[in-house]
């Protein structure tokens, strides 16, 4: 019993040190480009942008073969910022900058079929099987997805209330010389 014990433990050391060198000297570097547009994406994966992710949204910008105009939750800045990184220059006329749309469960046409739970990226629904659904409007980023699947039409896409965690001051009107 101690023998097969031992060699057990002789036999994980050693295939845990042939993991850690292969880990150590096979490595593939990734591009440095690809980290840098992660990093500056929104990183909800909500699929807006036809890629199933914002890791292959960010390769395929790095490429070249995607516009740096494709996500549409991130709006103007996200785009000028790629634009800055990739040091291409962007028309903005095509990207429009509309408000954070939040959605909201009208429980009294809910009836639980949980098509919405299924095609949020973000799991903002929660509810079960034949139950009424509700969001945490804190998780949701305005995909529209669930609204897009509700058979009911009870979801309703709404502008974010202020609140005293996302209000913040406006900027102030700048004067004109008169």
């Amino acid at each position: 019993m101690l023998s097969a014990i031992v060699s057990l433990f002789i036999l994980g050391l050693t295939l845990g040190g042939l993991l850690g060198l292969a880990a150590r000297y096979l490595k593939v570097e990734g591009n440095p480009l690809t980290e840098q547009l992660v990093a500056l994406l929104p990183g909800s994966q909500c699929g807006q942008c036809g890629y199933p992710g914002c890791g292959p949204a960010a390769e395929a910008m790095a490429s070249g073969t995607a516009r740096v105009t494709i996500c549409r939750p991130g709006g103007r800045a996200v785009a000028e910022d790629l634009a800055a990184v990739l040091g291409v220059s962007v028309d903005m006329a095509g990207v429009e900058e509309k408000p954070l749309l939040i959605a909201h469960i009208h429980e009294q046409l809910c009836i639980g079929c949980t098509k919405c739970f299924k095609r949020c990226p973000t799991d903002a629904i929660m509810g079960a099987n034949n139950m009424i659904h509700s969001v945490f409007t804190d998780a949701c980023i305005g995909c529209e997805k669930c609204f897009e699947a509700c058979p009911t039409e009870c979801i309703e896409m709404r502008p974010l209330t202020a609140t005293l965690q996302t209000w913040y001051w406006p900027k102030p009107l700048a004067l004109t010389a008169g």
